[in-house]
């Protein structure tokens, strides 16, 4: 493999080891799409290169599903057009057991702040506090389940000879979610908790890791696990290139390596 296709396949063995944000229909009753497959089969070539996180774990999804004899996908990206206007986007339709199903695919990275909203499930938000898994879910249940059943999807659906009534709807959801460092130990009622990969902490804190070794992978690469063989950086270096993300109200994702040997992942926030 080249370095690049490496990475390729360590993105896929990430989210493939992801887990689904709730299980069956727990969260807003929207159901959880089971894939029995838990392969970890070689991922090293995308279709387009330089690829954006949200396409590329698309292309993961179509992937993994391929693999699962069980499935036959009839079509990934359908965009549904009124003319020239563009009315949405089913993300996949495909078969499973003969049963057709209509699936939306997510993966989403959330930091819990109870200071937003006054549920659990309004609690967790966007890294840069754009988005939140309460608009995301209201989104799935409004706008992109329903699309389904659009006068403008029809004609497309019949290319498929299958009636809409037949098709059972479900979302792929996983995440990764990340707490304030004293919560690191709780508990939460709703969400699956065994996505919850590490903290989040304001970058004026930092200074209580100041004996640590850090990394700071591209977007792309936030889908890894920690990766122990790499060029750690000293507190200074890792100080100076976070406040270039704090000037640019942009919170990224990074690794830290404790004194200790083990690991963490988090994210370094701007707005606290």
């Amino acid at each position: 493999m080249t370095e690049n296709s490496k990475d390729i396949q360590l993105q896929y063995q990430g989210f493939n080891k992801t887990p689904l944000l709730w299980e069956n229909d727990a969260i807003f009753q929207l159901n959880q799409f089971k894939i029995t497959s838990e392969n970890d089969l070689q991922y090293c070539s995308l279709s387009k290169p330089e690829i954006r996180l949200g396409k590329r774990v698309e292309q993961f999804c179509f992937f993994k599903f391929q693999q699962d004899p069980q499935i036959e996908i009839l079509l990934e990206n359908l965009q549904i057009q009124d003319k020239k206007r563009t009315v949405g986007e089913i993300d996949c339709i495909l078969k499973k057991n003969n049963q057709p199903i209509h699936v939306e695919l997510i993966y989403k990275f959330y930091l819990y702040d109870s200071t937003v909203g006054n549920s659990e499930i309004e609690h967790w938000i966007g890294p840069n506090r754009r988005d939140s898994l309460f608009l995301k879910l209201t989104k799935l249940k409004n706008k992109q389940l329903p699309l389904l059943n659009n006068s403008f999807t029809k004609p497309y659906l019949k290319t498929l000879q299958i009636p809409i009534e037949k098709i059972q709807q479900s979302v792929f959801f996983k995440a990764q979610l990340f707490v304030p460092l004293e919560d690191l130990k709780k508990t939460f009622p709703i969400i699956n908790n065994d996505c919850i990969y590490g903290f989040y902490i304001s970058y004026n804190k930092l200074h209580q890791f100041d004996n640590c070794k850090f990394y700071i992978p591209t977007k792309v690469n936030w889908l890894k696990e920690i990766q122990t063989n790499i060029k750690w950086i000293t507190y200074s270096k890792f100080h100076s290139k976070i406040m270039e993300f704090v000037n640019q109200k942009s919170a990224p994702l990074c690794w830290v390596k404790f004194p200790n040997g083990t690991f963490q992942k988090f994210f370094v926030i701007w707005w606290e």
